[in-house]
């Protein structure tokens, strides 16, 4: 499998932090040298590592949105 090449533009938040130090960020990402994409997934602390995560483009994240501020939260089953 050929590396896989990743450049952090922008960190635009952290969701959570685990136990072990891993975090769950939002990032803007180029993968590949491509066009850079909103990006959540879990990090080591150095960046080194990385778990599975959604990478969403810019239209999909305004979609997102959307969608997140129509919702009652309170009245979430999870």
């Amino acid at each position: 499998m050929a590396d896989l090449k990743f450049e952090i533009k922008q960190s635009l938040g952290i969701l959570s932090e685990g136990s072990k130090g891993w975090r769950k960020e939002v990032n803007i990402i180029s993968w590949n040298d491509r066009s850079p994409k909103i990006d959540i997934r879990d990090w080591d602390e150095t960046h080194e590592k990385m778990g599975k995560g959604v990478t969403l483009s810019k239209d999909e994240m305004k979609k997102l949105k959307e969608i997140l501020l129509k919702l009652d939260l309170d009245k979430l089953e999870v």
